[in-house]
């Protein structure tokens, strides 16, 4: 049998010295993540990621720069999840829409509240990808190709 890895992306918004997150429902409690999600059969990684970040916070997100793509095995279940995180830009909201099943809100939290929450966070992913951000890490899109 042919290991295959979970693969995710994730939306990084940073704005007025916050990140977007949201708090969803999960088998251990209220977890926060970056708006992420699995991607699709056939889809494109950066349309999977406009998609997810529409469906848990209801924004409309433009991505812009691939931050970085993350090899990450969960510690105590045997899945392991190649993330691909995106910074982008907010073009819309629509305060009406439902968000996703379990997702109980968009939450905009400082590094310092993330960094003070982690023992919520649903992986250590999450302040990973903020910190890369931070750190100027930026690749362009067109590094990903997508036939399809």
């Amino acid at each position: 049998m042919i290991w295959k890895p979970n693969v995710t992306v994730a939306a990084v918004v940073y704005r007025d010295g916050r990140f977007l997150l949201v708090e969803e429902e999960t088998e251990t409690g209220l977890a926060f993540n970056q708006p992420a999600g699995h991607l699709e059969a056939g889809e494109a990684l950066v349309d999977a990621v406009v998609r997810e970040a529409r469906e848990e916070t209801a924004y409309d997100f433009k991505p812009t720069h691939l931050v970085g793509i993350y090899n990450w095995p969960h510690p105590t279940k045997d899945l392991t999840y190649l993330r691909f995180a995106f910074a982008g830009e907010l073009r819309g909201h629509d305060p009406e829409r439902k968000l996703d099943d379990g997702i109980v809100g968009a939450r905009w939290l400082t590094l310092d509240e993330i960094r003070a929450t982690q023992e919520r966070h649903r992986s250590p992913l999450i302040l990973r990808c903020c910190e890369d951000y931070l750190a100027g890490r930026r690749y362009p899109l067109d590094l990903l190709v997508h036939y399809g």
